[in-house]
């Protein structure tokens, strides 16, 4: 190698696709910006600064009055009791729906029939069903619940239960997709049903996602009590709806670090469950 060569610089070959990626973006995501009124340096601005300020002031000490302690621990045990029974009616709907979206446990996929037609109908049936579950978001949910059964926690389930019911079951369903699906593929070939190849082929090899990702929603479906307790649903959320309302800053503070305390936790279960599923 001459000493010529070995001065050259290295050049990155794909340098020219990701600069031409990079220019793409910010030719689409500039108008959005625009679009959005997004202006990041008004938050630098001495008023704005004040302001911010002035009311994160608001937040301290966390309040930790002995009355206001077991309210919150009430409104925690409701918080929790919420997501769980959400996330488990979410289940409920989710898994069969799974079983019906997924292309990985059709039968009639395995070789010409005149079955191929109705069950491509049925995925699609199927899919269009998960999509209408999920697109109304949960607070939407929980205000026509609220109007049917009134004011409580109970209107808070049904809509976890409804909108989580579309978002796991369309992860589910591609999980199951993106696994290893040849050994599903030879128990159905064998006259294996569907069930016997779910259990016996996909659930085991993808059961560390599915773990993790029902854990997830579960974590999610804890910070959406927030957003539907200010609706009435109960919980936490209805609880820093009324500390807000009362402008007292320190109960709505010991309120966010209960939430903090839940996200851990469900981290931290999250990542037991991974280890006995390892």
């Amino acid at each position: 190698m001459s000493a010529a060569t070995a001065t050259l610089p290295l050049r990155d070959p794909a340098a020219r696709g990701r600069l031409g990626a990079l220019v793409a973006a910010i030719v689409v995501l500039w108008p959005l910006l625009v679009l959005a009124e997004f202006r990041p340096a008004a938050l630098f601005e001495t008023a704005h600064l004040q302001v911010m300020g002035d009311f994160l002031r608001g937040f301290l000490p966390p309040a930790t009055a002995p009355d206001f302690l077991v309210l919150l621990a009430r409104a925690t045990l409701e918080t929790l009791a919420i997501a769980t029974a959400g996330i488990a009616l979410a289940f409920l709907i989710a898994a069969p729906l799974a079983v019906l979206a997924s292309r990985a446990l059709s039968v009639s996929r395995i070789g010409p029939g005149p079955g191929q037609r109705r069950a491509a109908l049925v995925r699609a049936a199927t899919r269009a069903v998960l999509t209408v579950l999920r697109a109304i978001p949960e607070v939407v949910w929980a205000l026509v619940f609220v109007r049917a059964l009134g004011l409580g926690p109970g209107a808070g389930v049904l809509a976890l239960a409804v909108t989580y019911g579309g978002m796991l079951g369309k992860v589910y369903a591609e999980i199951l997709e993106s696994g290893d699906t040849r050994s599903a593929r030879a128990l159905l070939e064998a006259g294996s049903g569907r069930l016997g190849a779910l259990f016996y082929a996909l659930v085991p090899s993808t059961a560390q996602e599915l773990a993790s990702y029902t854990v997830y929603r579960w974590e999610c479906a804890v910070r959406a009590s927030v957003v539907m307790g200010f609706v009435g649903a109960g919980g936490l959320g209805q609880l820093m709806d009324q500390s807000m309302k009362m402008l007292n800053g320190g109960e709505a503070s010991t309120i966010l670090l209960t939430f903090l305390f839940l996200v851990v936790l469900a981290d931290a279960a999250s990542a037991v469950i991974r280890k006995v599923l390892a």
